[in-house]
């Protein structure tokens, strides 16, 4: 497998006229490292992984692989590894053959394309599939064949661009496993497109979420997950309930859409007046005393119940519980103080 330090991506713009697809990105990727990026459709994601590629064309910045710098080569001699969202496979061609592709394009003698080719499907568990067409596999067979034909030619960065985006929720699962699987076992480095927060988490050494075509944070998953730096992000993380706030008498914050929670003893972010907070749905809790609210929704999840409830001043609040409640019931919830998020950015309600 092709080996590098570092890749780096330098104050990368990519411009469509007056619209700024990349703006300002940078970013910098040790060997070894399993990178996501994540974000909403129209984020930018895709754009920089298209970027990396040699598919698009960067208006300004630089990409350099250690010293050399690759963004004026042409994709075929960057020499990275593709696995895209719709498998991009040959229809005609054989398992074996399209394996072989990249292999084949690179004049590889023969003997090596043939041990290279058998070895890649070995690794993806396919070996029995060689001679098959594309079309008598499943969604997640080809998927594993498009994942074979990128790591055949070792390249030294694999680019994957939502690649179990077509694939039903078993497959999914299963396949995230398989990539994780190999991108340790092959000694991968990895930048994995994706909107899946799930997948993101599950998968990275390190997650970079985007809007609007710039990097809004970055950092271990567990980072992430636990200190995100903005409203947006925590959304992303898993925050779903979100409300703006107000000062109290100079010590209390209330959430003006909530109930008119009042949490006292809050420490406010460094930088000023906090103007948002936000918090999951596993933080919120039913109580003998709390916020009286009705449940307006349940759903069912297996080992817990996803409920939504609606209080007097019409505020919808998400929360997971083990405790079963019926539609139209009355109950009444709170959320502990510490499981609060404060965020100084203005709050935006999330658009539909």
């Amino acid at each position: 497998m092709a080996t590098f330090q570092s890749l780096q991506l330098d104050r990368v713009a990519l411009r469509f006229g007056g619209f700024k697809a990349l703006d300002d990105f940078s970013l910098t990727i040790k060997a070894g490292e399993f990178v996501s990026l994540l974000g909403p459709s129209g984020c930018g994601k895709s754009t920089a992984l298209n970027c990396l590629s040699g598919l698009l064309q960067i208006s300004s910045g630089t990409i350099t692989l250690d010293d050399r710098r690759i963004d004026v080569l042409p994709p075929e001699r960057r020499g990275f590894g593709m696995v895209f969202q719709n498998y991009a496979l040959f229809p005609h061609l054989s398992v074996r053959r399209n394996v072989a592709f990249g292999l084949e394009m690179r004049k590889v003698p023969k003997a090596e394309v043939d041990q290279r080719v058998e070895r890649a499907l070995a690794t993806v568990r396919l070996s029995n599939q060689i001679d098959k067409l594309p079309g008598q596999l499943s969604g997640g067979q080809q998927q594993r064949v498009a994942i074979a034909r990128a790591v055949a030619i070792e390249p030294p960065l694999v680019l994957m661009d939502e690649p179990l985006s077509n694939l039903d929720a078993k497959l999914r699962l299963e396949l995230r496993h398989e990539i994780k699987r190999l991108h340790h076992a092959l000694g991968l480095t990895t930048i994995y497109v994706t909107h899946d927060q799930d997948e993101a988490l599950s998968l990275s050494d390190r997650i970079v979420v985007m809007r609007d075509g710039r990097i809004q944070q970055q950092g271990a998953p567990e980072t992430l997950y636990n200190a995100p730096g903005n409203l947006y992000v925590a959304r992303f993380m898993g925050y779903r309930n979100a409300s703006p706030v107000r000062m109290e008498g100079g010590s209390a914050l209330v959430g003006e859409g909530i109930g008119a929670m009042r949490f006292d003893g809050l420490t406010l972010p460094a930088g000023g007046t906090a103007a948002s907070l936000a918090f999951r749905p596993d933080d919120v809790k039913l109580a003998n005393e709390g916020i009286p609210a009705e449940v307006a929704q349940v759903e069912y999840c297996g080992q817990l119940w996803l409920v939504d409830l609606r209080t007097a001043d019409g505020t919808h609040v998400t929360m997971e519980t083990h405790e079963r409640v019926t539609m139209g019931e009355r109950v009444q919830f709170r959320v502990a103080p510490e499981r609060i998020r404060l965020f100084t950015d203005a709050f935006v309600p999330e658009a539909g």
